[in-house]
């Protein structure tokens, strides 16, 4: 049994009265020898110590309530009583407690360590820290989404928990003069995150790192070195629309605002869609939007509702050659595409005849141009009119056969008629 976890026989022993104290010692402070109704002391106060430490520790008791010796004394550790072999008595008013292969303490303001008078009552506490040094915070990533302020997150090391309270602070410095400054506003996006809010230069280089800290020692990230403008960012695209194209059952048209936070800078912008339809979590991404704010997808399921979202990466700001950093997606917008009015197979669909040599060439035709469709969602303007071009030669060329197919059983009909007169 690891010590300083209580085994089954400390679940089993009989417990103390339960009394509030006993959560709070480690917060409002242990009871101290000497401190009016208090007349013992442990020995050592408050200690820290490696995970895997033994500790050996005293209560000696002053002999005030009369009768109080060490024979009916018993240790606690928060809340719960220790196995007495895990204790013994060195004289009448010292009571020895020996922990092995200490755990990590199970709350970061240490565990506590109470001892007990016969009756139950207190006499006094300690405050045990046992833990691991903080390790190496990485994988610090920085952004500003107005060119005057920078968000910075990091990971707090390999493993993160250390079993005590840890302090991160932010640095940070221009790269060649100026002295270190601390970022004061954390918890920003996150637990381990930090925002600096403004008085930052542009056109130079800025150091950051992140400096971790507790009873057990500190550590040091490596340095990041970067210019605001390389790691401008901004709010998803606001405004975002999505709409059918008149009555064509496989498409919707999608629009947005450009970033405002942006529009006083020198800046480009590009973006991506992605689209999903209601019963799925499978994401469609289109990539080839450009700087547009307008976008038509084709290919879609008739009479499906689709959720569309939106975002926005702003490069090259003021010259920067760095790629950029793409923003948050928008909220999803739903639309749904129209219903199809042509009946589907089995619904009384006509077949092309055998005798109609163009029409299995046409469908072949048709059928390749909407595959590609399927497989690429499109946001030209010269898709735009290619797509649009093709459907009203569709829809021309379907409507001509049906006038020929309507005419040819008439002709027929004609000329079963005229052998009998």
């Amino acid at each position: 049994m690891p010590a300083g976890r209580p085994g089954p026989a400390a679940q089993s022993a009989r417990r103390p009265p339960p009394l509030l104290p006993l959560l709070l010692l480690c917060v409002l402070g242990a009871p101290r020898a000497g401190s009016g109704a208090h007349t013992a002391v442990i020995s050592p106060q408050d200690p820290t110590l490696l995970i895997g430490s033994s500790l050996q520790a005293t209560c000696s008791v002053h002999g005030d309530p009369p009768g109080t010796t060490a024979e009916g004394l018993y240790w606690t550790l928060n809340g719960r009583r220790l196995p007495p072999e895990l204790s013994r008595v060195l004289n009448a008013s010292t009571l020895a407690l020996a922990l092995a292969n200490l755990n990590g303490s199970r709350q970061q303001s240490g565990d506590n360590l109470v001892c007990h008078a016969r009756d139950g009552s207190i006499l006094a506490g300690s405050c045990l820290y046992v833990g691991l040094p903080p390790e190496k915070p990485f994988n610090i990533s920085c952004w500003s989404k107005n060119m005057k302020d920078l968000t910075c997150r990091w990971t707090p090391g390999a493993h993160g928990e250390t079993f005590l309270h840890t302090n991160y602070s932010l640095k940070y410095k221009l790269r060649w003069y100026g002295q270190d400054n601390t970022c004061e506003e954390y918890h920003t996006v996150g637990p381990h995150s930090c925002h600096i809010p403004k008085d930052l230069a542009l056109f130079t280089p800025y150091e950051i790192w992140v400096e971790a800290t507790n009873r057990l020692g500190s550590a040091r990230s490596d340095v990041l070195t970067l210019d605001i403008l390389d790691v401008v960012t901004t709010d998803p695209p606001p405004d975002v629309h999505v709409s059918r194209v008149g009555g064509l059952e496989d498409q919707l048209s999608v629009r947005w605002v450009s970033p405002p936070a942006l529009k006083d800078f020198l800046f480009q912008a590009k973006y991506q869609i992605r689209y999903r339809v209601e019963d799925s979590v499978d994401w469609k991404v289109v990539d080839d939007v450009s700087n547009q704010t307008s976008c038509r997808l084709a290919g879609l399921k008739p009479g499906t509702v689709y959720f569309v979202q939106v975002r926005c990466n702003p490069f090259g700001i003021y010259g920067s050659k760095k790629a950029g950093i793409w923003s948050e997606w928008s909220h999803p917008t739903a639309a749904s595409t129209p219903r199809s009015e042509r009946p589907g197979p089995g619904g009384g669909a006509c077949e092309p005849r055998g005798g109609e040599p163009s029409s299995g060439p046409v469908r072949r035709e048709l059928k390749q141009f909407l595959g590609w469709l399927k497989k690429h969602a499109y946001c030209s303007n010269l898709s735009f009119r290619l797509y649009d071009q093709w459907r009203a030669w569709m829809q021309k060329s379907h409507k001509t056969r049906n006038q020929d197919e309507g005419i040819l059983p008439s002709g027929r009909r004609g000329a079963a008629r005229g052998p009998s007169r």
